[in-house]
């Protein structure tokens, strides 16, 4: 490559030095040198320049080739993208298909077994209702057949107690010594029959009332299962309030 410059070098240095011709700016040069000094650059320039050159004089060729394989590669890609995008659409519409179509489906379970709940529920609530009702009868009943029977009895023990009373009174009143005894005897036996009485109604009461309360109990602690239940399930239409009728 040093050679080059230097045969430029002289090829320049015959230039400037050659005779002029006028009243042009041509000049005389010797042919022999020149094309010496030509040869050696010749010589002396790399391979690698004329396949430099080659490359410049097919370069349109490869430009035209390179932008036709580029213009390839973009419509494969476009076409490849669409293809991916469409399956990719494809996919995620059946994907948000078979998730709606689970979802209707957990929902009409749900729906279903909420249904289920609440007509158990109620169903129970009915059947404890009326086990109730039938209690409180029966514990009614009861409860006014004892009270009954002890009112009479207390009244049946008053009535003798009193007729014992006035015959002892009457059998007393005969004898005068002993009127004035006959008469606290008297007033004593009508007093123990009263209280008597007044006890066996108060015992009467205190037994009703006693029952009454456990049959309220009972009834309470059924409301409250029944109430758990309903809360476990979604709201359902309102029902009677058997408690306050039951008060009533």
């Amino acid at each position: 490559m040093y050679r080059v410059f230097e045969a430029l070098d002289e090829l320049v240095a015959i230039v400037e030095e050659a005779r002029g011709i006028p009243p042009t700016r041509n000049c005389i040069v010797p042919r022999g040198e020149v094309l010496e000094l030509l040869d050696d650059v010749r010589e002396a320039l790399p391979g690698e320049l004329d396949d430099a050159q080659d490359v410049l004089d097919h370069r349109d060729k490869i430009v035209t080739d390179a932008r036709d394989a580029a213009e390839t590669a973009v419509t494969g890609a476009n076409q490849q993208a669409e293809q991916t995008v469409t399956g990719a659409r494809d996919e995620a519409d059946r994907i948000l298909s078979d998730a709606k179509a689970h979802a209707d489906r957990m929902v009409a379970e749900a729906i279903a077994h909420a249904e289920h709940l609440v007509a158990t529920a109620e169903q129970e609530a009915e059947r404890t209702v009326a086990e109730g009702n039938a209690e409180f009868e029966a514990v009614t009943g009861r409860a006014r057949t004892e009270s009954e029977r002890m009112i009479a009895a207390g009244q049946a023990s008053y009535d003798r107690s009193v007729a014992d009373g006035k015959a002892e009174q009457d059998r007393l009143v005969s004898q005068t010594e002993v009127v004035r005894a006959a008469h606290a005897e008297s007033a004593r036996l009508i007093d123990t029959a009263q209280a008597e009485s007044d006890r066996l109604r108060e015992e009467c009461d205190q037994y009703v009332d006693g029952k009454l309360a456990d049959f309220e109990e009972t009834l309470h602690g059924a409301l409250r299962v029944v109430g758990r239940g309903r809360s476990q399930v979604r709201p359902a239409p309102s029902m009677p309030d058997y408690a306050a009728e039951f008060r009533r």
